[in-house]
């Protein structure tokens, strides 16, 4: 007699929008927020430092097939940077491995040496990332005490403000800026670079995400938050907060199948209707189901790309 796999957990789908603690890494935020929901699969859509807070998407169930969308996205964060001191991981976690003198230092030198950074730019990654050395992650080399050459890498900074300069705000000489940037851009880095381009150093005291993709702050609920509506009104009260999967795709354009078709596309076909894009991601619906993401073919029909299983 075969024996039945024992389920996990709750098959549920959707995103929570987690508003990040301080200090936490963003794997053991996302196995709490798993627990609190009882949820079967879940998983993050790119990991913030320990020392960074903010908007961090968390997808469930079938939503962890578009994980990806989420990653790949644009984000904004907003940065306190302080000046004179570098350390070897670009934020105040790591050990400190110079400390100049910010004498001469003026707003509008960090307003000039700003502009580099703005536009296409390369960057190359810091040691203390998650990016992998045949096969082991930098930050596992780093922490053992070894370097590696890393490649430079092409980056977009949409926009990059410079929000207040402080010469003595008790923190010593320290800038806030806002950056909006394309996916596998680090902050910290920003902020070495800009540093050494200053002739003082610098370093990330203060790091939070705004926005991923189509989430922001406004979205946000903390683990805390989770906690006190689960206790007040169980599973119900929190299932409540879970956003529709759709949502972290709206930018694309929607194609509404009528079921008939739809049962096609979910077989693995290729289907032709009318009204389609010319090329590009679409997100399909059965109806006002939303079943997952197509592809424009070159031939005018769309082909499933990453498909929700349904009607569970």
């Amino acid at each position: 007699m075969t024996q039945r796999r024992r389920q996990r957990g709750r098959d549920i789908t959707g995103i929570i929008v987690l508003d990040k603690a301080k200090g936490a890494s963003s794997n053991a935020c996302l196995q709490e927020v798993k627990r609190l929901f009882g949820a079967e699969k879940a998983g993050h859509t790119g990991a913030l430092d320990p020392l960074a807070t903010g908007v961090l998407p968390l997808c469930f169930g079938e939503a962890t097939k578009i994980s990806q969308f989420l990653l790949d996205s644009d984000k904004r964060y907003r940065t306190r940077v302080k000046f004179g001191v570098r350390t070897d991981t670009a934020d105040s976690e790591g050990a400190v491995i110079s400390e100049r003198s910010v004498a001469g230092l003026t707003r509008e030198r960090v307003l000039e040496e700003l502009e580099q950074f703005r536009g296409d730019i390369e960057q190359t990654p810091p040691m203390y990332s998650a990016l992998k050395h045949q096969g082991t992650p930098l930050y596992k080399l780093a922490r053992a005490g070894q370097e590696v050459e890393r490649q430079a890498r092409p980056v977009t900074i949409y926009a990059l403000e410079l929000l207040s300069y402080a010469e003595s705000d008790g923190e010593g000489t320290t800038a806030e800026l806002e950056i909006f940037c394309s996916k596998g851009t680090y902050i910290r880095s920003i902020a070495d670079d800009l540093g050494e381009a200053l002739g003082c150093g610098a370093h990330v005291t203060e790091l939070r995400r705004l926005q991923a993709g189509a989430f922001g702050e406004s979205q946000c609920v903390s683990i805390e938050r989770l906690r006190e509506l689960k206790d007040a009104g169980g599973l119900e009260a929190i299932d409540q907060l879970l956003v529709p999967a759709d949502e972290a795709v709206a930018e694309l354009p929607k194609v509404v199948l009528p079921s008939v078709t739809a049962d096609y596309v979910k077989q693995g076909q290729a289907v032709l209707v009318r009204h389609l894009p010319d090329s590009g991601l679409v997100r399909l619906y059965d109806e006002d189901e939303f079943i997952g993401i197509g592809i424009m073919l070159e031939d005018g029909r769309v082909a499933p790309r990453r498909l929700f299983v349904t009607g569970q």
